[in-house]
């Protein structure tokens, strides 16, 4: 290819800056768009048609823009939308999933946790992966209500956050388990307040190298990656206030503007 290939973000909000950053550091000389249509957030209580709708309308825009290949930044919209996404078009969609194989893998007390959203338990990639690792492991799963929302207001320390994640995870640790499975993309950023509330022995699973390293191998088998010491461009964009992205890009000392996108 002669031009430099586009690799395509989107997310909810500013959750999938915890998958952008791990796709900088694994593809530190790419070029990114990353898109919060934070207009509709959050995902996780919207219908599945909505979802879909709005996943739709930003690939389009995103491919419109130059994205050579799309990563769907939210466990909730690649739950929801993926499938349909590839197959209505020709580029090569990565999606975020939760990460139940591994850690049903490295269980050692047979009892793992998963936090995500409500319309992830929904999705078809978790009924299917929860269905095949049920049969080895206890699968202890709750929807981490309110969460996102708190990450979006730059509340992620705050005590708020505290009080929910512990009504949330405590029931777990009591059951025994040894392997937390962040199902949402927002959820890495509470990881300080994650590891305050759960016994070290827990291992807290961000899905987020994953996706960058699949990022990594889709790029290799399309040809996309370049030999290039050259830094790419990126841009940002957000359908609504662009308050949340820009104090969360301050947060991850990426001092980036961002661009207001009501079109879409």
């Amino acid at each position: 290819m002669n031009a430099r290939p586009v690799i395509g973000v989107f997310d909810s909000g500013v959750g999938g800056l915890s998958v952008y950053r791990s796709l900088l550091h694994e593809l530190p000389r790419e070029s990114f768009i990353y898109l919060a249509d934070n207009r509709f957030a959050p995902y996780g209580l919207k219908s599945r048609q909505v979802i879909l709708e709005r996943s739709r309308s930003i690939s389009e825009f995103l491919i419109q823009q130059g994205a050579a290949l799309i990563v769907v930044a939210c466990n909730t919209a690649t739950g929801a939308a993926i499938s349909r996404l590839r197959r209505e078009n020709s580029i090569p969609f990565v999606g975020v999933e939760p990460a139940v194989k591994p850690a049903a893998l490295k269980s050692k007390t047979g009892h793992i946790g998963v936090l995500a959203t409500e319309q992830t338990f929904k999705g078809e990639h978790f009924r299917k992966t929860y269905q095949l690792y049920s049969r080895s492991v206890s699968v202890h799963f709750r929807a981490g209500n309110g969460l996102v929302e708190l990450v979006e207001n730059g509340q992620a320390e705050s005590q708020e956050a505290r009080a929910l994640l512990e009504q949330y995870l405590m029931p777990m640790v009591q059951s025994g388990i040894d392997q937390l499975v962040l199902g949402c993309t927002h959820f890495p950023f509470l990881i300080p307040l994650i590891r305050e509330i759960v016994p070290p022995e827990v291992a807290v699973i961000d899905p987020a190298p994953a996706v960058a390293r699949q990022t990594r191998k889709v790029m290799e088998d399309h040809g996309f990656l370049l030999n290039s010491t050259e830094t790419g461009s990126y841009q940002f964009y957000s359908t609504g206030d662009t308050g949340p992205l820009t104090r969360m890009l301050h947060t991850l000392r990426l001092n980036y503007s961002v661009l207001s996108l009501t079109s879409v």
